[in-house]
Formats: C-alpha cells, structure tokens, sequence
C-alpha cells in the first residue's frame, strides 16, 4: 500500500510497512480518508533528525499548543516487526510515552541522529520518492493533502 502526501514544497510518495505495522498503518489510512492530516503544518523540524507533523493543533484557527494535540485516543506501539529501523525517509509514530501515539508522525532526515529510536517508535513507512521533500521542509510549511494510492 501506497501514500502521497502532498506539501507546500512538493509531494512524497511512501510505501506503508503493513505487514510489520499493521495498526499503525490501519489507524494512518484511516486518518488520510477522513482527511484529518489535510492543511496540518509540519511543527517540528530538526535539521538532520526530522520532521514532524500531525498535530491537529496546527491547524488554522486552533488554539491548542503545536506538538501536544492528538486524534481523541491513543494506539499501541509496534516495534518488533521488520523494518523497524529510523533511517532516512522512515515515516515513525511520534508519542508521549509508550502505546500514546495517534496522529503524529515524523519523518527521519538520516540514520545518523536516529538510531537511539529504534524500538521505541513504531516505523510504519517509507519514503520512496520525493526524498529532497523532507530536507525542503521547514517548521509551518503546509501539509496540504494526503491520499492513498
């Protein structure tokens, strides 16, 4: 399974890690077709390390603090499948401690600075084009849609 997600700097087409996190990417696709990642900003961006977005307090009008929103509930971490390594253009499950994520998520720049993530965030993709994408990006530019292909 495929994603495109569409931003103010271009687009990223991802391959979806569905055999190795299954609910994790249940709950992503989910999120695309309700179309609550659209118009979202990318509110955390750390050169060399990633780019984060999905906080719904991000978009217009919202009052809440960027970086602490989330979709109303909570998943559980998948970390032991495969391909669960933090390397460049890894989409992983942002969270607030084991089994608190929802609808955040980042996107690693390299494996340099990420390597201490492994088995503790859950990687449910991967950036297979589009790549310059994730170095383009800067802290309030637009998620403007994404769509599963």
């Amino acid at each position: 399974m495929e994603a495109i997600i569409k931003t103010s700097k271009g687009e990223m087409k991802v391959s979806l890690y569905t055999e190795d996190a299954p609910n994790t990417v249940a709950n992503f696709v989910k999120l695309i077709k309700e179309e609550y990642y659209n118009g979202l900003k990318w509110h955390r961006v750390i050169p060399d390390f990633v780019i984060q977005g999905g906080c719904p307090n991000t978009r217009a009008g919202e009052k809440g603090m960027p970086g602490t929103g989330g979709p109303g509930y909570k998943i559980d971490c998948e970390v032991s499948g495969d391909n669960q390594h933090h390397e460049r253009g890894v989409l992983s499950m942002a969270h607030a401690g084991r089994n608190t994520g929802g609808s955040q998520f980042f996107v690693c720049h390299s494996r340099t600075n990420t390597a201490h993530l492994d088995g503790n965030h859950t990687c449910f993709g991967k950036v297979t084009e589009g790549l310059e994408v994730i170095d383009a990006i800067v802290e309030g530019d637009a998620i403007e849609s994404m769509v599963i292909v």
